[in-house]
């Protein structure tokens, strides 16, 4: 999917300020209360507290992120982006903000899997001069909402110490696509995704993240980034009809570590291999791979006593 799905974007993502209006939803979760707070598959090995300390309910400070990405699968052109935001996690039995896995409502949790109603989004593009969109709309703002499963693999621990757990996720997300003043859907997407988390390995308090996801697309989305109508067609832009399928995959890798009391930073990029995608004869297709790099930080100001439940 054209999310931005940078492994520094993500991180950021997940700790900034998506809050979104969660209470309009009529969510009813299901949530085990025999599931401890390591057990847990919202635990973010990656985080300010150990494994073995429990988190807060809440968090709130700043961060900021800069980062260098291609404005959208497959495409030569690139965007740098540096944003500064709110870092906000929330941790209730319900809703949740940060933590590892986006903004979400928990519809249904156990020991080894859940189910969510999970949120993502993409930042736009301009169709500058001298590119193979010159003169057709500009990619506007996008943004995902759809149910996720999550399920571990296992968990790991190390005879050197450090921890670390495998998870596989499932995708389903509706797109929609805004300039703010509108809002137009674009199909929806699927994505399944392999990561992989460690804690405590190499150093104490630095956390690992690597990921490994396929996307696919229906026609609607795909027809965003690379059909090309008659009215846009030019010499050197053929009229092309894209059609639904494979859209691409990702490898991503990420390091978060302490810079100081309630302070990390965090680094890291990924790679997008387009090889056999549905729509790689379309003009606007440009490149096999294409890469994310970004690194960026969070500072913690304030954080609840009470503590999160799982």
């Amino acid at each position: 999917m054209p999310n931005i799905s940078s492994t520094i974007f993500l991180y950021f993502l997940r700790v900034s300020c998506l809050v979104l209006s969660f209470s309009t939803f009529p969510v009813f979760a299901q949530v085990d209360s025999n599931v401890s707070d390591s057990e847990s598959l919202d635990r973010n090995l990656t985080g300010f507290e150990a494994l073995n300390e429990a988190q807060p309910l809440w968090e709130f400070g700043a961060g900021g992120v800069a980062l260098s990405v291609a404005n959208y699968p497959a495409s030569s052109e690139r965007n740098f982006i540096t944003l500064a935001a709110p870092y906000i996690v929330y941790r209730g039995d319900v809703f949740r903000i940060g933590g590892g896995h986006g903004a979400r409502a928990v519809l249904l949790e156990k020991s080894d899997f859940e189910i969510d109603l999970s949120f993502g989004g993409a930042f736009s593009a301009e169709s500058k001069d001298n590119t193979v969109r010159q003169g057709m709309p500009e990619l506007e703002f996008l943004f995902e909402v759809g149910p996720q499963l999550i399920y571990k693999l296992t968990d790991i621990t190390f005879d050197g110490g450090g921890k670390a757990r495998l998870n596989t996720q499932l995708q389903t997300r509706g797109v929609f696509s805004t300039d703010f003043n509108g809002l137009d859907q674009r199909g929806y997407v699927i994505e399944s995704i392999l990561s992989y988390q460690q804690r405590g390995v190499w150093l104490e308090n630095t956390g690992l993240n690597i990921s490994f996801s396929l996307t696919y697309a229906s026609e609607k989305l795909q027809d965003y980034f690379y059909q090309v109508d008659s009215s846009f067609a030019t010499n050197n832009r053929d009229q092309y009809d894209a059609k639904g399928g494979y859209l691409g995959s990702e490898l991503s890798v990420g390091l978060s570590f302490p810079l100081a009391d309630n302070i990390r930073g965090f680094f890291g990029g990924s790679v997008k291999f387009h090889q056999g995608a549905a729509n790689i004869d379309s003009p606007l297709y440009e490149k096999d791979i294409t890469y994310s790099l970004g690194l960026g930080f969070v500072w913690r100001l304030y954080q609840s006593e009470t503590k999160a439940s799982w």
